[in-house]
C-alpha cells in the first residue's frame, strides 16, 4: 500500500504565499504522475495542478494559472505546490495524488493523501 503525506498548509492573509509539500512511498520505477486537487465544504473536488513523472510537463486549473506552480524532485515521488497571491476563494483542503495517468481527472490517480487545510483570510 502506497503511503502519502502532505504538509505546509495553514492560515494566511489574502495576497500571501504558502508552499505545500507531498511525499509518497511509491517506488520510483512506477513513473507516477503527481497532482494536487482541492475540496472546499459543499463543493466538488477541483483539479489544481499536475506534473508528469519526469517533471517536464505540467497542467493547471484555470482558477490558479499564473499564481500556483507545481514541481517535483526528479525521479522521486515528492511534489510541491508553490502558491502566491492567495485569495479567500482558495480556502480548501488540498490533496495530493499519484497515479499512472497525467490528467486533470480524479479517476486518473490511484493513491491519495489525507489533505492539508489552507485558509485564506480577507
Amino acid at each position: 500500500q502506497v503511503q502519502m503525506v502532505e504538509s505546509g498548509g495553514g492560515l494566511v492573509q489574502a495576497g500571501g504565499s504558502l508552499r505545500l509539500s507531498c511525499g509518497s512511498s511509491a517506488p520510483t520505477y512506477t513513473n507516477y504522475a503527481m497532482a494536487w486537487f482541492r475540496q472546499a465544504p459543499g463543493k466538488e473536488r477541483e483539479f489544481i495542478a499536475a506534473i508528469n513523472w519526469s517533471g517536464t510537463m505540467t497542467l493547471y486549473g484555470d482558477s490558479v494559472k499564473g499564481r500556483f506552480t507545481i514541481s517535483r524532485e526528479n525521479a522521486k515521488h515528492w511534489a510541491y505546490l508553490q502558491m502566491v497571491n492567495l485569495k479567500p476563494e482558495d480556502t480548501a483542503v488540498y490533496l495530493c495524488a499519484v497515479g499512472r495517468a497525467w490528467t486533470t481527472l480524479t479517476t486518473g490517480y490511484d493513491y491519495w493523501g489525507q489533505g492539508t487545510q489552507v485558509t485564506v483570510s480577507s
